[in-house]
């Protein structure tokens, strides 16, 4: 166990070694110990951001499961606790403690049945930082209801604001709440924690909720009605699709280009790079034109492929872009410039962390994720368990670290 444990171990100092480089920095979470309670999407991307970051992040699963559903899981470990029991409960009770954050993604009183509320673990441990992660967030009406980002992204307004003209409101897959308004939201207010109790020596209980994340990333479109940027229905205002010059096209093989030429001075590249005469189109700025310059613009991109026009828009500073799929994201020169996607140990592709620092800059674990109790012995021994006690546990059904999970 302890050697499939050392591929993902990363210690603050500069002896550490991983499948990309050796590690010659500490980074900025090094030290940090987060006890993550297994669940869905917004969580265990905090969680994984942490932990790219330099935090310990330990990921709590129950018992009887088969098979981790956590996509997240880079760098964590897993331990499995029955938390039917009392034992598993009391034994959830030592870790939290002992930790310096607790990442919890429950419906609002899971955690108080089971006498692990925020009021009860920070008075064993006024430094704990208690994050909590819900939909509507711990008060409210809605506080235990169920939902899913697009019920989030619905009741924050922002989901009335998506959507071509004519069409229905559209939900962009499940980023807006779950992932930037829940996960990348709690994890800020996660360090701004951290970075708070270096002054004050205290923890604190961090209510995320991802109908306000989301809102809250939506600000710009709020502040910015008054200017009359938003003036127009759903799918006919500037950003939303309905001026040509901010919109996507399809080429002749059947790819896009993505056009964003707001300014004058793009605009202009823009003419110049589909060979249209200027004199001859409406003003860039006439709205009941805008149909017009579309119907323009699609017959203009249809006539070459993607490959052509990204070699003409690569000359000139249009902001005009091919859109890459997840198979070409890579391969691209600017991506591959600046190493924007890495693989793990078995091939798998994904964005590297972001953003970059220039002293501690992540360094993510490439090993594979933990499958569910992998690290139950190891992490127990690391909190002061003997391995008297841990054989009890594991004899009582309290913990599961089997020999197959453990991958002896």
């Amino acid at each position: 166990m302890q050697r499939a444990a050392a591929s993902r171990e990363r210690k603050p100092l500069a002896q550490v070694s991983c499948p990309r480089k050796v590690i010659l920095f500490i980074m900025a979470l090094a030290g940090v110990r987060v006890i993550e309670l297994a669940g869905l999407a917004p969580a265990p991307f905090c969680g994984m951001i942490l932990s790219d970051f330099g935090a310990k992040v330990i990921r709590v699963d129950r018992t009887k499961v088969a098979t981790a559903v956590d996509t997240q899981a880079r760098g964590k470990r897993s331990v499995a606790i029955n938390l039917k029991s009392t034992e598993g409960v009391a034994l959830l009770r030592k870790l939290c403690v002992q930790s310096d954050v607790v990442l919890e993604p429950y419906r609002k009183g899971v955690m108080e049945k089971l006498g692990l509320g925020p009021k009860e673990l920070l008075k064993e441990n006024p430094r704990l930082i208690y994050a909590r992660l819900t939909g509507y967030g711990q008060s409210g009406s809605y506080a235990t209801a169920a939902g899913h980002d697009i019920n989030y992204l619905a009741i924050s307004g922002l989901l009335s604001r998506l959507g071509r003209r004519g069409e229905k409101p559209f939900a962009p897959l499940n980023l807006l709440a779950d992932f930037a308004g829940g996960g990348l939201t709690c994890s800020l207010g996660i360090v701004l924690a951290l970075l708070e109790r270096t002054k004050s020596g205290k923890g604190q209980i961090i209510d995320t909720s991802m109908v306000e994340g989301a809102a809250y990333v939506g600000s710009f479109v709020w502040k910015s009605r008054r200017i009359g940027l938003w003036d127009n229905p759903r799918g006919q205002n500037l950003l939303d699709s309905g001026a040509p010059f901010y919109d996507t096209y399809q080429t002749s093989d059947g790819k896009y280009m993505a056009v964003g030429a707001i300014e004058p001075q793009f605009y202009r590249q823009l003419i110049k790079g589909l060979e249209l005469d200027a004199g001859e189109l409406p003003d860039q700025m006439s709205v009941n034109d805008w149909p017009e310059l579309q119907q323009i613009f699609t017959e203009r991109f249809a006539s070459k492929t993607q490959a052509d026009w990204s070699k003409i828009f690569d000359r000139i500073d249009a902001c005009v872009t091919p859109v890459l799929s997840f198979d070409q994201v890579s391969s691209h020169q600017h991506n591959q410039e600046r190493a924007s996607f890495i693989k793990d140990s078995s091939g798998e592709e994904s964005p590297r962390p972001a953003p970059v620092l220039s002293r501690t800059p992540a360094e993510p674990c490439l090993a594979s994720d933990p499958v569910i109790g992998e690290h139950t012995v190891e992490v127990l021994k690391e909190f002061g368990f003997t391995s008297a006690d841990i054989d009890q546990m594991l004899a009582a059904g309290v913990v599961e670290c089997s020999a197959v999970k453990a991958k002896l």
